[in-house]
Order: C-alpha cells, then structure tokens, then sequence
C-alpha cells in the first residue's frame, strides 16, 4: 500500500532517508533572542573586531622558582602588552590549578609555583581575554620545565625554569558586561579523520558561522574534541575559525595521551594543542565552571571522576564567586545522566561533593559524551542514580547536550556534505544554547542545517514495526527497509499501535499534546517519566522514525529515550487517511507544532 506524509513532513523525511515521521515543526512561542546587533557593537564583524592577542610571558629566568607572579591588565592598545599607561585591574581571580588568588589594586597576583602547573586567569564580567587567529581564548601558560615524556603525538615541549612574569591581558566588552548572554555548548565534535572534519565543518560549524548571537559568550566545546587521533587538533582547531566568537575546549575520553606513563601527563597534548584541561570564566551573571571530569589512570580504563588537586582548585574557585552569580558546571562525561544511570564509569564519582558545594546556589549542569540529548529537571530520579552514585533526585537542572558529530558520522552521507548520524536517542546531531538572562536559563537545540523550529519527530508504532525491529535488532546497518511505515492495519489498531512523538529537549514539565484529524486534543504519555525506575527499553519503547535508519544504515539504534512521548490509537478507526497534529510545550511554555498522515487500511 501506498504511504502518505503530509507536505510539512515530507522535504525533512527526503533529507533523513526515511520515510517515516514529521520532522519540520512551526514554531509558536518566543525562542530567538535578537542578533540584529552587529558583533562588535559598532558596525563591524566579529572577524574585523576581535580582540586577537596572548598572554605575555616575559622572557627570563626568575630568581624566586616558588612562586609565579605576574599582572593582569586592561589592553587598550591591544598589542598583548602592558604599556606605560595601561592600568592593571583589581580583583580579577588568577589560579595555578590548585590554589587561587585575586590581584591586587594595580592588578598584580603571586601564587605558588610547581611543575606541570597550568596559570590561568577568570575572564571576569565585563572584560574579554584575547583570542587567537583560530578564535581559541588565550587565558592560561603551561609550566613543564623538562617537557612531557615521550609521547606518541608529543605532548607539550620543555617550557625552562619559570619566566620573569605572565601577564594576563584583558579588553573592556560590554558583550561580556551584558546581563543577558548566548552561550554556545557543542558536544563531541570528535573526528577520527580528515574526512569527518569536513563533515563538521560541512555541518555545525557552517551553522555557527551563519550566527552572530553567541558573540560575547562564545562556544564551549565539552570534549572528545577528536577520536583519539591527537593529529587531527590542528585541522579541528582550525574550524573554529569559523566561529562569530570565542572558543573554548574541554578534555574527553578521546582526547588521552593514551601511552602516558603517569596520570598527570594523559592530556599533555590536548593541552599544547588547545588550553587547559580545568578553568572558570564570568560572562554576564553566569560564572562557568569547566571540568575536567575524565580520569585515566595508566594500566587501565578511564572514568568519570576528579583528582585531588582539581577539587582543591573547584572548592577555591567556588569561594571567590559571589552568592548571586549563577553556577554553569560544564564538563565532558556529566555528573549524572540517563543514558547511563546504571554506569558509575560515565557519570561523575564525586557527584555528591560537588552538589554540596553548590548548596543553595542557582546552578546548572552540562555534559556530552554520551551522544544524546538529555533535559533533566529538579527532581528527577532514576534507579541507577540511587544505587549506583548515591543520589535520590536531582538537585537543579542537568542537559546533556548531544554531540555534533551525532552518532559518530554514522549513517548515509546526505547532499548537504554530512551524514545522518542520528543520535543514541533519537535526537538529531547540532548544537545546544544556553539563553541567559541573569539567574533564567532557558536552553535551545539547533539541529544541524536547521533552524529552531525543528524539535521532534512523529512516528507510528505498530506490531508490525515491532516484529520488524526484533527480527532484525542484532542486524544493525544490514536490516532490510521496513515498508510502509505509515500505513497501520486494523489488526495493528487492536493489537495496540501508538503515535509517537521525540520531543528532543522535552524534560518533566513538558506536555505533548495531539489531536486526531481535528478533533479534541489528546494528552500523550510519556514513556520515562524519571520517577526513580529504571530504563526502559525495547522496540515498544523506542523511536520508529530513528530506528528505520539506524538499523539499515547503521548506528545505535534509538530503543530507549527519556523524552518519547506516546499516544495510543483508537483501535475503531476507519478506513482511510488520517492526520494528526502534535504540539509539544516545553518547560518554558514555548509550543512547536507538527502533523503526520498516515492510512487505515482494512
């Protein structure tokens, strides 16, 4: 029999190689903020206005080897120098990794010094560190005297006895100053070769580059910058490049050094290549906090966990944030997650320490690593956070932000230079946005060669579909098409078929709503409701649009989700075509629209 989509469904269906489910929304509620303004503030681009420099490492050899010291200062001629005239600035926190300290009324700080030691500097509210030619911020200088062991992709080279100063410039922004901010977070670009670095230039990285309204905050990429081929920094680097702001890095698994002899140097080449593994920086009222949350100890497998010394700094850093700013904990494998809520390897061993150190404060959390999309309000429980990581429910809000590179570049390679790659869960690849305004967050996903509008996919589950996924579940990439997704039997009708609704960045307090070729809306139910059980998982519980491609054309296969909703169908339906339109409202009452044809036939 013949399937029928609607025309709102039918071009994005094309674009994904299926023939299954609605994918282009209309969009109902207030989501942009404006980027009319131009980058710089007066008229020019980000390109001909950015504030390109480095930290300046006054060469020579101090005598005093205990201690680091150095100014930071306001740059007014942007040359990376301070000039005569140049005032340094008070009260800007400057740390060695482990301690912290704050300058002193001409802007001068002093800290212990050791070996392997990263001075960096908090970008603070108000005020903008340089970037260089390839938009990566230039904050922090790497102390290793005698250079890292041998390394396979060379780690970082001898840096010599401490220099005499490292002055830490800084330009005034009132892009930074701004209460109201646009925070890019990419997850997992990870590129394993050169043909997947175009694949993300191709991809979120042409989307980014068409944007103008990140430019204070910039992009906060949180890990797995490659695929464990540390070659690959320069050419992934260099897409940033692209970018209509600042970048900045996280660590991940696929970013070790992994025949480093000792733990302390398993990312000596990410940080030569790309900055530190641990950071903090202000923008508006938001103090990010950048994690390091990958730990390997040498001889045997990573896990998401904290040393030592980056708790000691976290609790120092925290110390120093006044009690109104809001908390942004980003980092590479997150805290908790639902993807793997039973797995204390890929969440964060120190989670209940650090939610107390974040007690009372307004915070949110971020991670990537999982290859999902995760929305996870207050409150939310899982039986893994329980037994697993010691956690009852969630204390404030937790997004795991998906991964550019999707499904690891999995699946067809689409017209548009990139494959499908959808995600574990169903969700598309791009780019999460954090929109903030002083303490209110309110998140948005932008879907690679999409804009906003897009947030779900609509789907029907059949028998049919079901028999379809179990026959051909451990076939991944080789299953036969399945036929007709949107046609359903009478006998489907009995047998119990539902109409199915990913809503990608849909978290308790969302609804999902349907009505049926015009009628009453319908509540659909949503199939993890994060009340303290476990996972969900099978062919009744996953996406059918994702499904279809993952198992032709290779992947994982989305059977499992904690934002599918699901409404079923009247088992009396007549014969025929019939429309349903779907609305999904967000936490933040913003509505998306869609509708899926499918036929009844007898």
């Amino acid at each position: 029999m013949r399937s029928t989509a609607s025309r709102s469904t039918s071009r994005t269906s094309r674009l994904l190689g299926v023939t299954g489910g609605g994918l282009a929304l209309v969009l109902t509620g207030a989501l942009l903020p404006s980027a009319s303004a131009a980058p710089g503030g007066d008229g020019s681009s980000w390109a001909e206005s950015a504030y390109r420099g480095s930290v300046d490492v006054v060469a020579g050899t101090d005598e005093d080897q205990q201690t680091i010291d150095g100014v930071v200062f306001v740059d007014k001629n942007q040359n990376s120098v301070q000039d005569r005239d140049e005032r340094g600035l008070r009260g800007v926190t400057v740390t060695n990794g482990r301690d912290v300290t704050t300058t002193d009324r001409r802007g001068r700080y002093e800290l212990p010094a050791f070996d392997n030691m990263t001075v960096s500097v908090t970008q603070p509210r108000g005020y903008q560190v340089p970037v260089d030619e390839d938009n990566v911020a230039q904050f922090f200088y790497h102390h290793l005297p005698e250079g890292s062991p041998e390394l396979r992709y060379g780690g970082i080279e001898p840096t010599g006895p401490l220099p005499d100063a490292v002055n830490f410039p800084l330009v005034k922004s009132g892009l930074t100053g701004s209460a109201a901010q646009q925070c890019v977070i990419g997850g997992d670009i990870q590129t394993y070769t050169q043909d997947e670095v175009d694949y993300a230039r191709n991809g979120a990285f042409a989307d980014l580059a068409a944007r103008t309204d990140y430019t204070g905050c910039g992009a906060l990429f949180i890990g797995d910058v490659v695929g464990d081929d540390l070659s690959l920094y320069p050419r992934t680097r260099e897409l940033v490049g692209m970018l209509n702001g600042p970048a900045r890095f996280l660590p991940g698994n696929h970013d070790l050094d992994y025949d480093a002899t000792s733990s302390e140097h398993t990312f000596d080449t990410y940080r030569a290549h790309i900055g530190p593994e641990y950071y903090s920086y202000d923008v508006g009222q938001a103090h990010v906090v950048a994690l390091n949350t990958v730990e390997y100890p040498v001889g045997t497998s990573y896990t998401g966990s904290l040393d030592e010394r980056q708790l000691e700094w976290l609790r120092n850093d925290l110390a120093q944030v006044p009690a109104n700013k809001l908390i942004v904990i980003a980092a590479h494998i997150p805290l908790l997650d639902y993807a793997d809520q039973g797995s204390s390897k890929h969440q964060v061993a120190q989670v209940e320490e650090i939610y107390e150190l974040l007690e009372g404060r307004e915070a949110i959390a971020l991670g990537g690593h999982t290859h999902s999309l995760e929305n996870l309000r207050e409150g939310d429980s899982l039986e893994g956070w329980s037994e697993v990581m010691g956690v009852d429910e969630l204390p404030f809000t937790h997004i795991t932000a998906g991964a550019i590179s999707g499904d690891w570049y999995s699946g067809d390679v689409l017209p548009q230079g990139y494959p499908t790659a959808l995600q574990r869960d169903g969700g598309r690849p791009g780019v999460l946005t954090l929109d903030i305004t002083g303490h209110r967050v309110q998140e948005r996903f932008t879907v690679r060669g999409a804009d906003e509008s897009q947030q779900m996919a609509l789907g029907v589950n059949t028998p049919r579909y079901r028999d379809w996924f179990a026959t051909h579940r451990s076939a991944v990439g080789s299953a036969p098409e399945y036929t007709d997704p949107l046609v359903v039997s009478r006998a489907d009708l009995v047998d119990t078929t539902w109409l199915t609704t990913n809503f990608w960045m849909g978290s308790t307090g969302s609804t999902v709503t349907a009505t049926l070729d015009g009628g009453e809306p319908v509540e659909a139910v949503r199939t993890q409701p994060l009340q303290g059980e476990g996972q969900k998982v099978g062919a009744e519980w996953s996406d059918p649009v994702a499904a279809q491609q993952q198992l032709v054309h290779g992947g994982s296969v989305a059977e499992r989700s904690m934002h599918l909703w699901r409404l079923e169908l009247p088992a009396d339906l007549a014969v025929g075509e019939h429309t349903a339109e779907v609305t999904a409202t967000d936490v933040h009452g913003r509505q998306f629209t869609d509708t899926l044809t499918f036929e009844v036939t007898g």
